[in-house]
């Protein structure tokens, strides 16, 4: 399997250290993980300030309080991302988690009309890759390629939902795409996503799938939207393709959620503005020498990210330790890579990197998911874990 090199500078955001940085470090020394502050002089332990990643973000500015922390210093950002590969990792010194925990994980689904058409192909194909080519023109035909001025909810995607439904071409996925509601799942659960530099998961029964690169927004108990990160929400075609209500089978599976390398915060550095004008770029480097590079503009986003949030949480749904979500990607890699027609699909090894400007680096390697390290520290552990450590 190909090994995978964590790079200081690449993982950092292009303005460096400018922004608030937090991530999760575990530490062998406590048997257990560590909320840190990313800094200039190094990663410090910020945990008996705030003993979980869901209290940093819950504070008034966390920008400014993880800025204010008092810690213990770890080490040296380089020599933590060089020991976070599970193949190069010294199991005594510590390495980079995702830096989330108790955090809910959701998902906003179908929210760039690329992708929007990819799944009503997915859903007609039956997961049946070999049908994907012909549907695609057909679908086009009726719909077009660019719904990207439509505005879900409107008189105008209304009309269209009218007339494909009396040309009898209606579909799930485009209910969601373009009508009131849009469609939030829960991605995986709290403390199982990977980060930077893990092995990522695909469900072993899969032969088509592929990443999705994503900003993931953090939002607070009260629906403060605080910070993003990014995420690569792992997408089985096939699987989702037979029956969404095989949506949970499709994406919550063991690693099949990444998240990283950090979470940044806003600040004078750093809006909700930024996200809403940011590409995050993808690149796919396989072993056999294949290489695919494509994006996301989330200026392209059909749902503004503020009110993908407030669909989330809200007096109709609570998250008390409060929740990240995935914005959703128009991303949908049709480009061939073995058999013409057949389009895109992950082989083991393939080294995904998902990155944009203002939140850095985020890779990982793809693995089956019963190949992935399981996941065996659940927020029981961890509560167990800050109490021996008298941080609780």
């Amino acid at each position: 399997m190909p090994q995978i090199t964590l790079d200081l500078g690449q993982t950092l955001p292009k303005d460096g250290l400018a922004g608030a940085l937090a991530g999760r470090v575990w530490r062998p020394d406590r048997e257990g993980p560590s909320v840190a502050a990313i800094r200039e002089d190094g990663v410090f332990d910020i945990s008996a300030a705030f003993p979980t990643m869901r209290d940093l973000c819950e504070a008034p500015a966390p920008a400014e309080a993880l800025r204010r922390a008092d810690g213990e210093r770890i080490g040296a950002l380089a020599d933590i991302l060089a020991n976070t590969p599970p193949d190069a990792r010294d199991s005594s010194r510590p390495w980079l988690l995702a830096p989330i925990d108790l955090q809910a994980i959701k998902a906003a689904g179908v929210t760039f009309a690329v992708s929007m058409l990819e799944r009503v192909i997915e859903e007609r194909a039956r997961g049946d890759y070999h049908a994907a080519a012909a549907l695609r023109q057909e679908i086009n035909a009726l719909i077009g390629d660019d719904l990207s001025q439509l505005k879900p909810g409107s008189p105008q995607a209304q009309h269209l939902k009218d007339l494909l439904i009396a040309k009898g071409a209606w579909s799930q996925y485009l209910e969601v795409g373009i009508g009131p509601d849009a469609e939030i799942f829960t991605k995986s659960q709290p403390m199982s996503a990977v980060g930077t530099g893990m092995d990522a998961g695909i469900h072993p029964i899969s032969t088509w799938n592929n990443p999705e690169p994503e900003i993931v927004l953090v939002v607070t108990s009260t629906g403060r939207i605080v910070g993003a990160s990014l995420g690569n929400d792992v997408n089985l075609r096939d699987v989702e393709g037979r029956s969404a209500l095989l949506l949970g089978k499709a994406k919550d599976n063991n690693a099949s959620c990444a998240v990283g390398p950090f979470l940044r915060f806003f600040d004078a550095s750093f809006s909700l503005d930024d996200v809403r004008s940011a590409y995050v770029h993808l690149s796919v480097d396989g072993p056999e020498g294949f290489h695919l590079e494509g994006g996301s503009s989330i200026a392209k986003i059909s749902r503004d990210p503020a009110d993908l949030a407030r669909q989330m949480i809200g007096p109709h749904h609570q998250y008390p330790d409060g929740a990240v979500l995935f914005l959703g990607t128009m991303f949908a890699p049709i480009q061939d890579r073995d058999t013409p027609g057949k389009g895109f699909t992950h082989k083991t090894g393939d080294i995904v990197t998902v990155s944009t400007d203002k939140l850095g680096m985020l890779v990982n390697r793809m693995n089956h998911s019963t190949e992935c390290p399981p996941w065996t520290f659940g927020v029981s552990h961890l509560f167990r874990n800050l109490a021996q450590r008298k941080l609780i």
